[in-house]
C-alpha cells in the first residue's frame, strides 16, 4: 500500500509501471533490425538473446522461425517486456546464470557507444547504450564466456559498430577461439553496423 492508502498493484499502478518500462527499456532501432535479419537466417535450435531490451528480436525469432527462445537482460523492466511478448524472460548479467552447452545460437546487440566516464548518466538506458570508454566494455566479457554456453555446432550472432572498433572485436573473437564471418552490414552517416556470425574454429 502507498501512503495515500492506494494499492500500487492495482490496474492503474500496473499501467503506470508499463509506461515506465517503455521509458527505461531499449526499443527496436536499426541495429535491432539487422540482428533480427541475421538471426532469422542463422539461428537454430535453442536460442538465447542477451541484452534483449524490448524483446522484439527474440519474439521475431520465436514466431517466424518457431524456435525455443530465451531473452535475458540485466534490466528487470526488459525481462518483463520480453515476457509480455510471450518469450521466456530472465534477469541476468550477460551469461552468468546459464549452464554449459545450453544454446545452439546466442544473439547479442551489446551496448556499444564509447562513453566518457565523466558523462555517464547512471540509469537503465545507460546500461542499454554505454559500452564504456572503448565501446567494448561488455563485448570482452561476453566473448570470454559465450563459448561455455554454446552447444557444439552452435553460432554466436554479435552486432558490431564501427564506433566500437571492428578490427578490435575481430581480434577479441579470434582470441576467444571463434572464426568470424559477416552476415549482414549496413552503413549510416556516422557508423557502419555489422552482424558477425562467430563459430568455433
Amino acid at each position: 500500500m502507498t501512503g495515500d492508502g492506494s494499492d500500487p498493484d492495482t490496474d492503474s499502478g500496473l499501467a503506470e509501471r508499463r509506461g515506465l518500462d517503455e521509458a527505461v527499456v531499449y526499443q527496436p532501432a536499426e541495429d535491432s533490425g539487422l540482428l533480427a535479419e541475421a538471426a532469422l537466417e542463422e539461428a537454430h535450435g535453442r536460442v538465447l538473446e542477451v541484452g534483449t531490451g524490448s524483446g522484439w528480436v527474440a519474439q521475431r525469432i520465436a514466431e517466424e522461425r518457431g524456435l525455443d527462445v530465451v531473452g535475458s537482460d540485466l534490466n528487470p523492466h526488459a525481462a518483463r517486456q520480453v515476457a509480455d511478448r510471450g518469450v521466456e524472460g530472465v534477469v541476468a548479467d550477460l551469461l552468468a546464470p546459464f549452464r554449459a552447452d545450453a544454446f545452439d545460437a546466442v544473439c547479442f546487440n551489446p551496448p556499444y557507444l564509447p562513453t566518457d566516464p565523466d558523462n555517464e548518466w547512471g540509469d537503465w538506458m545507460e546500461h542499454a547504450l554505454s559500452g564504456g570508454e572503448s565501446g567494448r566494455e561488455l563485448i570482452e566479457p561476453f566473448l570470454d564466456d559465450v563459448g561455455r554456453v554454446l552447444a557444439p555446432g552452435g553460432v554466436v550472432l554479435l552486432l558490431v559498430s564501427s564506433l566500437t572498433g571492428y578490427d578490435e572485436v575481430l581480434a577479441l573473437a579470434d582470441d576467444a577461439g571463434f572464426a568470424a564471418e559477416p552476415v549482414v552490414e549496413e552503413s549510416f552517416p556516422f557508423e557502419t553496423l555489422t552482424v558477425l556470425a562467430l563459430r568455433r574454429e
